[in-house]
């Protein structure tokens, strides 16, 4: 039986060598509970993985097995989601269902869906690609502002009887190399940084927005764009810049000219194609099969217009044609009112597999606020340490906040652990407020203190549906 990782390397390793046990435990760090849901999402990133070693013949006809999860809000279905992403290194994009119409109504075209996430890919790419050219282009853009500051030497000159007049004058090498030598030194010590340079910069002022907010029409403003780029790209001025400014933007500058783009797109689109994942939430909203005026008369039409992509199509894009056939789709929607089986017979068979989310306890909300690695105490805890405060959350205080919490969810809205952030920012307002001021440095957070700054609120139901 295979050992597993330990969690202190698991994250830093290529998800491909981690097994859907180990994949599960990365998530156990950042989200309470919910295994079901870690198990299936599991599954489907080492199919991945799988799909990869088959044959070309074979890998081309297995799909992924696209996820429905069913849960109230604030259990942790984006969560999951997004830190699976994280962990695949892959293009991750969250939609809201509810936001798109069917082709012909006012609304965004489900087709951006696609677009957005080959954005987001190439921004990952590029990304990747302007950090392994970093060091190169830092050091051609401090030669860039040396010029500037100490502009390049005349040609060497002969002598009449045919020595190197310049080597006779300074033996040691070409002469200003010693100059340029003790400037790069200054300049990397910050001993420049209080000097200003004269560059030439590209000015581009595109109008933004121009037609993005009609449906279905940002295909047309991203090719409006390029035109338009194109014919006033060559237009330059001059700035003056301090030293550390003009050394950024030629890294930048230098960077761009370093990475081949084309081949920044092709692997940006492969990523999408391969390992791509959107997570489409609120679906159960878009729900229903009935005919309808108003709001909802196109819900049966979004369904359609989602279909071909979740089956498998080829969309177009500013880079190019990208296929969505191996894009692995979740949907996640509470599915109060609405459930699956209202979703059109289609799209539910193309998502095979269904995982129902528990609601959150209290003893859950006890584990979200101090385990995780990014639980809401330790947040606050070094965000005040800033300010010199130390937070001491007990036991007690801890219990009695998510006491506070499912209490306030039960008589008002049910938003699962999203009630923590209001109900700590509320507790932590004057504390926050008052931290520079404040004499005393530890500030204790147990029962007492939440009951005592929070009792008003709680007891007023009108006041807690407003503030809580």
């Amino acid at each position: 039986m295979k050992q597993s990782l330990p969690l202190e390397t698991a994250e830093t390793v290529p998800f491909d060598c981690l097994s859907p046990r180990e994949i599960v435990e990365v998530l156990d760090r950042y989200v309470i509970g919910q295994r079901d849901a870690k198990r299936m999402v599991a599954i489907a990133l080492r199919n991945r993985w799988r799909r990869q070693q088959l044959s070309p013949e074979l890998r081309d006809e297995i799909f992924p097995k696209n996820i429905i999860m069913i849960g109230p809000t604030g259990v942790g279905k984006t969560e999951i989601s997004r830190r699976l992403a994280k962990l695949a290194d892959a293009p991750f994009i969250k939609v809201e269902a509810s936001k798109f119409t069917e082709v012909g109504y006012v609304g965004r075209d489900v087709e951006s869906i696609i677009r957005d996430l080959t954005e987001q890919s190439v921004t990952m790419v590029k990304g990747a690609s302007l950090k392994r050219v970093e060091r190169k282009a830092e050091d051609l853009a401090e030669d860039r502002v040396l010029d500037l500051l100490l502009p390049p030497s005349q040609p060497r000159t002969t002598g009449f009887d045919g020595q190197d007049a310049d080597a006779a004058v300074n033996p040691s090498g070409t002469p200003g190399d010693g100059t340029r030598q003790k400037f790069r030194k200054q300049l990397r010590e910050g001993r420049l940084d209080a000097r200003t340079v004269e560059i030439e910069v590209k000015e581009r002022n595109l109008p933004v927005g121009i037609i993005s907010n009609v449906g279905g029409m940002e295909e047309l403003e991203n090719s409006l764009r390029e035109m338009l780029g194109g014919l006033i790209s060559g237009k330059k001025k001059n700035r003056v810049m301090k030293i550390p400014d003009a050394v950024k933007y030629f890294t930048q500058e230098e960077a761009q000219k370093l990475i081949d783009m084309d081949e920044v797109t092709r692997d940006a689109i492969e990523r999408v194609e391969q390992s791509g994942i959107v997570f489409l939430d609120e679906v159960d909203k878009i729900a229903g099969r009935e005919k309808s005026m108003g709001p909802d008369v196109s819900r049966e039409g979004v369904q359609r217009d989602l279909l071909p992509i979740v089956e498998g199509s080829t969309i177009n894009t500013k880079y190019g044609p990208v296929k969505t056939d191996h894009v692995l789709f979740i949907a996640a929607g509470a599915f109060h009112v609405a459930k699956p089986a209202d979703l059109i017979p289609e799209l539910q068979g193309r998502f095979p597999i269904r995982v129902e989310l528990e609601p959150l306890t209290q003893d859950d909300l006890v584990r979200i606020l101090t385990e995780p690695r990014n639980a809401l105490v330790k947040q606050y805890q070094a965000l005040l340490e800033t300010e010199g405060i130390t937070l001491d959350f007990t036991r007690e205080g801890i219990e009695t906040i998510a006491a506070i919490a499912v209490e306030v969810n039960d008589r008002t809205e049910n938003i699962g652990a999203r009630r923590l952030f209001t109900i700590v920012e509320r507790l932590l307002e004057e504390v926050s407020f008052e931290a520079q001021e404040l004499k005393e440095k530890k500030v204790v957070i147990d029962a007492t203190y939440v009951k005592d700054h929070l009792k008003d609120i709680v007891k007023d139901q009108d006041l807690s549906r407003y503030i809580l």
